[in-house]
């Protein structure tokens, strides 16, 4: 089964899970639509990844780390794209969450997101418990607080921005989430990969940064502008688009020189390279080649 297959399968089974019998139906709708189809999958196939590259030991506690990881991505997003924050009238090419469900919903559905991308790890974790716990404390660490995805959200709210705490709670934080868990599944030291889940994850915040400065919406799936509007800090306004754009081709080549010496080596190189490529907005492809 290839890495698409293992993430969408896994999601399958948490949503599954999530809105089996007693669900109230316009949550369970909401659930599904908030998750499929899902965009390009990057931090569960990361997470998929290391694993293979450390070996793959054991396959269905990968897969409940990427399952996870995901589903907290999504709920991030959800909660994103509400009018307190970013009030986005569109996400992954259709409708947001609140905006086809309502606020109330959609609310909810970002909180039972993050309950079923727990619930998912203690799970598939039965057969290997001396994993839960780890596995547990680094994933909520990537989007907790001080340093994950809630961190991120509430840098917006503060009167001056640490623009490199914001970027890497925000951003990479989920990254080196997905890294240290894919790492931890199969038994590796995730202080080996580290490196490459900063240099990646703060690639994506630039690319990021490109595709909303450069009006790139139809690209994206979701409005561009956003930071302008909302008055968030960009790097293009920082280093201009031609920087912007160089920072990211160098993040790229630093992450894959900073995977560790081990068999999935070669592989993994060949799918950050080619995840830079997407990243990539259109418009620049031609001055970038």
């Amino acid at each position: 089964m290839d890495l698409s297959d293992r993430i969408e399968t896994g999601m399958q089974t948490a949503i599954r899970y999530a809105t089996a019998n007693g669900c109230p139906q316009k949550l369970g709708k909401a659930l599904k639509y908030a998750v499929f189809p899902g965009g390009a999958r990057i931090r569960p196939r990361l997470c998929l990844a290391v694993s293979q590259a450390c070996g793959d030991k054991d396959p269905r506690v990968a897969n409940a780390c990427a399952t996870a990881i995901e589903l907290l991505h999504c709920a991030s997003l959800v909660h994103d794209d509400l009018p307190c924050f970013d009030n986005a009238a569109t996400r992954r090419g259709k409708p947001s969450v609140h905006k086809e469900y309502g606020e109330e919903i959609a609310l909810l559905v970002g909180d039972g997101l993050i309950v079923t991308a727990f619930e998912t790890l203690a799970r598939e974790t039965l057969h290997a418990p001396e994993q839960t716990a780890r596995l547990v404390a680094t994933i909520a660490n990537a989007v907790g607080s001080p340093y994950g995805i809630v961190a991120g959200q509430a840098w917006e709210s503060e009167e001056k921005i640490n623009i490199t705490a914001y970027h890497r709670a925000k951003t990479a934080s989920l990254f080196t989430g997905a890294v240290s868990a894919g790492a931890l599944s199969s038994y590796g030291n995730p202080l080996d990969w580290y490196a490459l889940a900063d240099a990646l994850g703060a690639a994506y915040q630039v690319a990021d940064d490109l595709y909303d400065a450069m009006d790139d919406t139809d690209s994206m799936g979701k409005p561009a502008g956003q930071d302008a509007e909302n008055g968030r800090p960009n790097l293009v306004a920082e280093l201009g688009v031609q920087g912007a754009l160089k920072k990211l081709q160098e993040l790229v080549e630093t992450a894959a020189d900073s995977i560790p010496d081990c068999e999935g080596a070669d592989l993994l190189s060949a799918m950050i390279h080619k995840e830079a490529k997407r990243l990539m907005p259109a418009k620049l492809a031609a001055s970038a080649a």
